[in-house]
């Protein structure tokens, strides 16, 4: 597993949010089917073929967006949001495996974060970013950027 510090330019979205509890969270793959299915209301839609799932963790819950990238937030359709992200310095990996695996890529990326010094910066927003079409056998494969408060040469 690979781990970089990356800048991540701003990025406009418009999708769908949730927000619950850690024990609620799987619901998280119905939110993508509800999203893929309402894509087509969306206006200014950027040509990545992705989707961008923005999430806030708190002590107890989370809020978690399932969007997709747009050129610019107008016209948002009745019950989605639009906003924008702004430009970050985020510690960048990939999850590749079945949904029971994600946990343990966090635990890695977290583990690697401490190693060598990076703090995550809670008053950010995550990303996961997922391709529009997943492997049909079952397996995840997305991109995990964690906003860092600090950035350092290594």
């Amino acid at each position: 597993m690979e781990f970089r510090i990356v800048e991540k330019e701003e990025l406009k979205v418009v999708g769908i949010s949730w927000n619950g509890t850690y024990s609620q969270a799987k619901i998280i793959p119905r939110l993508f089917d509800i999203m893929e299915k309402r894509l087509e209301e969306v206006p200014f839609q950027t040509k990545d073929p992705v989707l961008i799932a923005p999430f806030h963790s708190r002590e107890s819950e989370f809020t978690y967006y399932v969007t997709t990238p747009v050129e610019e937030v107008k016209e948002v359709p009745e019950g989605m949001v639009g906003f924008s992200i702004p430009r970050k310095y985020y510690v960048r990996t990939t999850h590749l495996g079945g949904p029971e695996e994600v946990e343990n890529t966090y635990l890695r990326l977290f583990n690697w974060m401490e190693e060598y010094g990076y703090e995550q910066d809670h008053q950010a927003l995550s990303l996961e970013i997922f391709p529009k079409q997943q492997n049909a056998a079952g397996n995840l494969q997305f991109e995990i950027y964690l906003p860092i408060k600090m950035y350092k040469n290594n």
